[in-house]
């Protein structure tokens, strides 16, 4: 049976990477924001790799302390000098203008348009991303060095975009398991043209879904897309039925530049995928970090406030903020490289099998050693490189298969290979040794 460990090995023959990175290339020039049609076409996009359910959730709709938006939509955008030349246009980059601006076509002193400008100075040749949802008002963006260009005169701007009554969208992809708890991958879908943060969470998630659609399940996996924040609110105000099913949940993000993957914990701190994510980067190389939950970065903080408390961990590669080129046009095609997007796959799918395949086992011959010769389990065993690493690992799941030690406890314990003891048990398995036994699944546990 292929477990999702398994896959792990073929990524370099399916050329999983280059995949990934072609397919944020496809989604790299679409505007999107918080509602609005860049987020549908994206995720018509998305659905040729993934089957997605849409959830269209209406302008005024209430949302815990949230209320969604209007619907905004931008066609259009340009600033013209004094001499008539066009000083930027939305055409070049969507990030030139401010996401949410309202519509205006009006002539300004420069000095009167200086407050709707927005640069950094620290990086004078990037073009910064920059959003006003909740208040009515209209920029733009341009780099540093342009902007201290611009001669003193009259300012011709204009922005042709839509704020009106609609609603907002999200998408979800489920993925049955044998049992009906749920391991909930979410991806933000609200940023323009940024790759890394934005893009290679969706695109990860994708070729997720390629593998997941292959593998025998033991949980049920749920794929969200939806815009950061008011989306994750969105769809947990609409599934509050579902909090007490959900086993372990990540947020994936900022998942294709050259930093250390760095796991952030949930706020219940030693949850499942905590563990299982401590263990797997602990076990992948020195650079690797875990990081204690706070309440600031991406929608882990939805759901993980007090109220909800889910299961959600976090993982990236350089977290938010934290890289030069965050929220900049220099968070492009070339920050985000193929090597990267194949090993944060990698890293997730190595995680997501130990969250998926550790459960405890009885040993049903537990006095003494049984004899494994006459069982074929040596046998069994030779056809790889790794006999005495096999027989190694089984005793091992032999000896601690007592209910109470799952298969992480056991690696952690024996410093072997999650996957080695996963399949040293699923021999052990089908010898008659051992039978699984299910811990106890507590589900939600509200207010902290």
């Amino acid at each position: 049976m292929t477990t999702l460990g398994d896959w792990v090995t073929q990524l370099n023959t399916d050329r999983a990477g280059e995949r990934m990175h072609h397919l944020i290339e496809r989604l790299y020039p679409i505007c999107r924001s918080i509602t609005g049609d860049g987020v549908r076409q994206t995720l018509d996009i998305v659905c040729e790799h993934m089957p997605l359910k849409r959830t269209e959730v209406p302008t005024g709709t209430r949302i815990f302390d949230w209320t969604i938006p209007n619907e905004w939509n931008i066609c259009s955008a340009w600033i013209r000098g004094p001499d008539g030349a066009e000083v930027v246009n939305f055409v070049n980059s969507n990030l030139h203008v401010v996401s949410y601006s309202t519509p205006v076509h009006t002539r300004m002193t420069l000095d009167a348009l200086q407050p709707h400008l927005h640069s950094d100075p620290e990086h004078p040749d990037w073009i910064p991303y920059r959003t006003s949802y909740y208040q009515a008002t209209w920029g733009f963006c341009l780099s540093h060095r342009q902007r201290e260009t611009l001669a003193p005169g009259t300012y011709e701007v204009f922005i042709d975009a839509t704020l009106q009554s609609g609603s907002l969208t999200y998408a979800e992809c489920v993925f049955p398991g044998a049992r009906k708890e749920e391991v909930l991958l979410f991806a933000h879908t609200c940023h323009p043209s940024l790759c890394n943060d934005n893009l290679s969470g969706i695109a990860l998630l994708s070729e997720l879904s390629r593998y997941l659609a292959k593998t025998s399940l033991e949980f049920t996996y749920r794929i969200i897309l939806a815009p950061a924040t008011i989306g994750s609110l969105a769809w947990l105000c609409r599934n509050e039925h579902r909090w007490p099913l959900v086993h372990s949940g990540l947020i994936v993000s900022v998942a294709g530049d050259a930093g250390a993957v760095t796991y952030k914990r949930s706020r219940r701190h030693d949850a499942a995928v905590d563990k299982a994510s401590a263990y797997v980067l602990a076990s992948q190389n020195n650079s690797a970090r875990v990081l204690d939950f706070s309440p600031w970065g991406y929608d882990e903080r939805q759901f993980c406030s007090p109220g909800i408390n889910l299961p959600m961990g976090r993982l990236t590669r350089s977290p938010n903020g934290t890289y030069a080129q965050y929220h900049t046009s220099a968070d492009n095609l070339d920050l985000v490289r193929p090597e990267h997007l194949q090993d944060s796959l990698a890293t997730l799918l190595a995680i997501l099998n130990v969250v998926d395949a550790d459960r405890t086992y009885l040993n049903l011959f537990a006095k003494g050693e049984p004899q494994l010769g006459r069982r074929g389990l040596y046998q069994m065993m030779g056809g790889t490189t790794q006999i005495a690493e096999c027989q190694h690992a089984l005793l091992w799941v032999l000896n601690y298969s007592d209910g109470l030690h799952s298969l992480l406890d056991i690696a952690q314990r024996s410093k072997l290979d999650f996957s080695l003891l996963q399949k040293a048990a699923a021999l052990a398995v089908s010898a008659g040794l051992l039978t699984p036994t299910r811990r106890a699944f507590n589900g939600l546990s509200h207010h902290g």
